[in-house]
């Protein structure tokens, strides 16, 4: 995946598709299948608030999940090649970025900015893919997102994303994880 850079240190990137559920679908177990859930849980845009997420989100205020409040992926991850229509509904991350190598930011402070003013994340730790992936995306996709199945993060500011083009641009790089 190459980033392109611009002059700023800013790279240009992709918001393909934002995902706020306010309703866990993968408790249990994989075999009993996902739970139903809201036919709208893809967004055009969403609102961030800094130390608590997506306002709608099932995670959104929630003390547990304030490190983990929001997960960012790399849409060139998704394992289109077991199933080709994946996406956020079956990867159950909420931010899908084309453009950056997000799995390479752990321990980092990112900005993303889509138009709509600046949103700062802490990047804290992979999302790391759970037995949920064979049964909503497909056999062997836990295998496939081992080491890039985004990151778990904890939005830093208040602001808004949307879908489109959009600059991410990194504040403070952390060490890189070991892979």
């Amino acid at each position: 995946m190459a980033d392109m850079e611009r002059a700023d240190g800013a790279v240009e990137v992709e918001v393909v598709q934002l995902l706020v559920s306010p309703v866990h679908r993968l408790a249990g177990r994989p075999s009993d299948g996902p739970a139903d859930g809201p036919d709208d849980e893809l967004v055009a845009s969403v609102r961030i608030r800094g130390g608590l997420g997506l306002v709608g989100d099932r995670y959104y205020g929630r003390a547990a999940h304030r490190d983990a409040a929001v997960t960012l992926m790399a849409a060139e991850n998704l394992p289109h090649h077991i199933a080709e229509g994946a996406d956020l509904r079956h990867t159950r991350r909420n931010v899908l970025l084309r453009g950056v190598d997000i799995d390479a930011y752990v321990g980092s402070t990112i900005v993303l900015d889509a138009g709509h003013g600046p949103v700062t994340f802490g990047v804290n730790r992979p999302a790391r893919p759970c037995a949920w992936m064979e049964v909503t995306v497909g056999p062997g996709a836990q295998r496939a997102l081992r080491g890039k199945g985004g990151v778990r993060c904890t939005p830093l500011s208040d602001g808004v994303l949307a879908l489109g083009r959009a600059t991410f641009r990194v504040v403070e790089r952390g060490a890189a994880p070991a892979r």
